[in-house]
């Protein structure tokens, strides 16, 4: 089995449904020798930020000189992405090696009456048996969606479970409140093990500490009144904060908003704790280089100069209130393009009024997922905005439109879908 085909087994999956619960990625694991048991992890579910926190935990775990599994999803550009060890994407051919055996395990599982494994949970089997196989000493974990019934949730004693910010996403699945989506993202929550919380909206909040309640998990909220932001532009942030009651100034981060400084507070939350804990030697010089090299792309991302492109994942209200506070602060004065493009399954008004009275022309596109919305259909729901607006099917066509008619001193946004912008990445990178 080559890379290709490697790829190509995974997502055929698909074809097979979804099943709820953890008794397949159980069983499939447990064929593979059980490589999760072996791990340190950090488990993170949330609705927005969880793969920014996950990366600034594992920056500052790296620059300590600690070999550091990191996983996320979904990827940008390229499959590997998702899986990586110190900042570098698993080979390829190890994609290959391991699916080849996986695919003999799944084999033996379907001859045991067992359900075809989806997609997510095979990659998450290969991500525990290739951190595994590198010895790592400490793995950040991306939950995929929700937590409950996540494949990633198949851990037992994770060394913290990390909550970021929760809102109204995915409600088809996890619910139409945020009471129903806390309780699913809380069912990462472990006995014994610490639960380390974004501040939430109280309704979320409650259910999570009295989750925390019933295992018998140490509640600890972020405080971010203490937060100073001292600086602020599009390409970098420095702010001052107490952790732990240590007073940090001068702190410097690359990823942009005000909500990314929040995301780095918490993973210092996070790397605080498991620092004294695991009697681990994280000093200060440590958690400063970890934080301004962290990257995390596609989230408020500077792609290009004269004109301007940004990319970013927005596709649901927080995300989007992120991304507007960002274009208010940083290019209100600016003529701004938005090249956008959605699922269908998304809150496509919310996303709609929050960015489009921000823009002088709107480009719509169509993200390469069968979820996705037409751009047509995209487009009128965008003309009662009383905005200039056209349609650009294809996405490489939107994106070389927008460069078209924007001058030098222009800032053009691309946003509404993780599935369009990794394209977006690529195509203004090879013009």
């Amino acid at each position: 089995m080559n890379y290709n085909e490697a790829l190509n087994y995974i997502h055929e999956s698909h074809k097979f449904g979804v099943r709820l619960g953890l008794d397949n990625i159980k069983k499939l694991l447990e064929l593979l020798g059980n490589p999760q048991e072996n791990l340190k992890i950090i488990h993170v579910a949330g609705t927005n930020g969880k793969g920014s926190t996950c990366s600034f935990i594992s920056s500052i775990l790296k620059e300590s000189g600690y070999k550091v599994g990191l996983y996320t999803s979904p990827f940008l550009e390229t499959f590997t992405e998702r899986i990586r060890v110190d900042g570098e994407n698993i080979p390829e051919e190890e994609v290959a090696k391991i699916v080849a055996l996986i695919k003999e395990k799944i084999e033996i599982m379907v001859k045991d009456g067992y359900s075809y494994p989806t997609e997510f949970e095979i990659v998450t089997a290969m991500a525990f048996y290739y951190y595994n196989q590198k010895e790592v000493d400490f793995v950040a974990l991306e939950v995929g969606l929700g937590g409950r019934y996540d494949a990633t949730n198949v851990i037992d004693k994770p060394l913290a479970s990390v909550i970021t910010s929760i809102s109204l996403d995915h409600t088809g699945i996890l619910g139409d409140t945020l009471a129903k989506i806390a309780f699913e993202k809380g069912g990462i929550i472990k006995e014994g093990c610490p639960t380390i919380v974004y501040p939430q909206n109280k309704e979320a909040e409650n259910v999570i500490k009295n989750i925390c309640d019933e295992v018998k998990s140490t509640y600890i909220e972020c405080n971010f009144k203490d937060i100073n932001i001292k600086e602020s532009n599009i390409n970098f942030q420095k702010y001052d904060c107490i952790i732990g009651g240590k007073e940090y100034k001068d702190l410097e981060i690359k990823l942009i908003g005000d909500h990314q400084v929040n995301n780095s507070v918490l993973a210092l939350n996070v790397i605080n704790y498991i620092n004294s804990k695991e009697n681990l030697n994280i000093n200060e010089e440590s958690i400063r280089h970890g934080l301004k090299e962290t990257k995390w792309p596609g989230r408020i991302e500077k792609i290009k100069e004269e004109p301007m492109v940004i990319i970013d994942g927005a596709h649901n209200e927080e995300g989007a209130t992120s991304l507007a506070n960002s274009i208010d602060k940083y290019f209100e004065d600016k003529n701004k393009i938005l090249v956008i493009g959605m699922l269908e399954d998304k809150d496509i008004s919310s996303v709609l009024d929050l960015l489009i009275p921000r823009f002088n022309k709107v480009i719509t596109t169509t993200p390469d997922n069968p979820r996705s919305i037409d751009a047509n259909k995209l487009t009128e729901k965008i003309e009662k905005y009383n905005v200039e607006v056209e349609c650009k099917s294809k996405i490489e066509d939107a994106v070389r439109g927008a460069l078209k008619v924007a001058s030098k001193n222009d800032v053009i946004i691309c946003a509404g879908s993780l599935y369009m912008i990794g394209n977006i990445r690529t195509i203004v990178r090879d013009i």
